[in-house]
């Protein structure tokens, strides 16, 4: 009986090429989930609105600070964007859009507890004047 061997320059595959071949697919894939992350436009848009509505209800009156933060932030997002920080960019575009919802809750505040000082001044003079028409001692 003869028997055949295989030469050492046979077509099969050794291990070490199973082991390149699979760093290589290895490699790919990695390669192929590292994609560079997309520019943060939603979130430099919700800004920018966010921005533009606390403009529009004259918060700088009353809350000054937290719109040149929001406005600042939101400088510092695009110039993030501009140089490839995406991830950056992202996160001081939400923090922009944070700052310009706290200076417009702020605002508000403000502008309510002025109301409520306003009221609260014209409730204690409507009471001197009831004593002062009844009599009735303070």
């Amino acid at each position: 009986m003869l028997k055949i061997q295989p030469s050492k320059s046979a077509s099969w595959p050794n291990p070490s090429s199973w082991r390149l071949a699979g760093l290589g697919a290895a490699v790919l894939l990695l390669a192929a989930c590292a994609a560079a992350p997309q520019p943060p436009t939603a979130e430099l848009q919700a800004a920018e609105q966010a921005i533009a509505s606390a403009e529009q209800a004259r918060v700088a009156d009353y809350a000054s600070p937290e719109l040149t933060a929001a406005r600042d932030k939101l400088t510092a997002a695009n110039s993030a964007v501009q140089i490839k920080e995406m991830d950056m960019g992202r996160r001081l575009a939400e923090q922009s859009l944070v700052d310009a919802e706290l200076a417009l809750a702020v605002s508000q505040a403000t502008k309510a507890k002025l109301v409520n000082d306003d009221m609260q001044k014209s409730t204690n003079s409507l009471q001197q004047e009831m004593q002062r028409n009844t009599g009735a001692p303070q």
